[in-house]
């Protein structure tokens, strides 16, 4: 199968989001009207949770977002570093330098866009009942910032022409 796989063949776009995970009391999903096994997208009144998550909590971090985690998943299998290359947007913000640290840690090839309008997305991954139950809150972000006028870049382009499979989330366009 290797012999098959090349840098570069797997091009990818859609919404990066730093996934931020952590083991929370329920007293906190409750603090921000949150329940266990669900998923939502992030308001107002979800603004101090990631940092609240960060300061209180011993927090993991993971490449996320739908199609950047298709691509990691699939340089997992593979094992050949950057198979996949990946286009979104993110913020000029330290949570925008570990998503990126932990993209290219997992093999992916990331072409970011970077935004001074918004910060990373992210996504608080909170486990309750012993890490039996999870709840998503997804703040989107500079992820759903993205512009067109970054793909035609002649490095974007090159790798958009040099793959041969494409994979975006429906989310994304």
């Amino acid at each position: 199968m290797s012999s098959k796989l090349r840098k570069g063949m797997l091009f990818g776009m859609g919404n990066p989001l730093l996934d931020i995970s952590a083991s929370v009391e329920p007293d906190f999903l409750q603090k921000y009207s949150l329940k266990a096994d669900n998923a939502i997208l992030a308001d107002e009144s979800h603004t101090s949770l990631y940092t609240e998550l960060v300061e209180k909590y011993d927090c993991s971090y993971t490449a996320g977002g739908a199609t950047q985690n298709s691509l990691r998943v699939f340089q997992w299998v593979v094992q050949i570093p950057e198979v996949a290359t990946f286009i979104g947007s993110v913020g000029k913000d330290k949570f925008g330098g570990i998503l990126e640290q932990k993209a290219r840690e997992a093999g992916v090839n990331v072409r970011y866009q970077y935004s001074d309008k918004e910060n990373t997305g992210t996504c608080a991954v909170l486990l309750t009942n012993h890490g039996k139950s999870r709840s998503l809150c997804a703040n989107l972000a500079a992820a759903q910032l993205y512009s067109v006028d970054h793909l035609p870049k002649h490095e974007n382009k090159a790798l958009m022409e040099e793959a041969t499979h494409y994979y975006i989330s429906g989310f994304f366009l």
